[in-house]
């Protein structure tokens, strides 16, 4: 098992940034991807980044390309999201989730351990 513990959420106007922080103890993080999911009021989660277990490689849903970088520090066991010109769309709890592999998975039954989730609110 690994715990994972989201952070970096809060309140930011439309065209803001901010930057979100995964960190993970238990199983050894280096050796499995990592991803980023979303869930807004009413909606199903959805998947937001991806990253392999060396951090060299990445994917992104359409509705993010461009604005959002994942990026990991296996030195530190911490997984990051830094989330650029965010847009009311955006608005959701964010959850950072471990995948069972080193190779990038994007659904959400493919990856095994989960966040509690941090709350990222975008005013217009």
């Amino acid at each position: 098992q690994v715990q994972l513990v989201e952070s970096g959420g809060g309140l930011v106007q439309a065209g803001g940034s901010l930057r979100l922080s995964c960190a993970a103890s238990g199983r050894t993080f280096s050796r499995y991807a990592m991803g980023w999911f979303r869930q807004a009021p009413g909606k199903e989660r959805e998947f937001v980044a991806a990253i392999n277990w060396s951090g060299d490689s990445t994917y992104y849903a359409d509705s993010v390309k461009g604005r959002f970088t994942i990026s990991r520090d296996n030195a530190k066991n911490t997984l990051y999201l830094q989330m650029n010109s965010l847009n009311a769309e955006d608005t959701a709890i964010y959850y950072c989730a471990a995948g069972d592999g080193p190779s990038i998975v994007t659904k959400v039954p493919s990856f095994r351990n989960w966040g509690q989730g941090t709350q990222v609110t975008v005013s217009s």
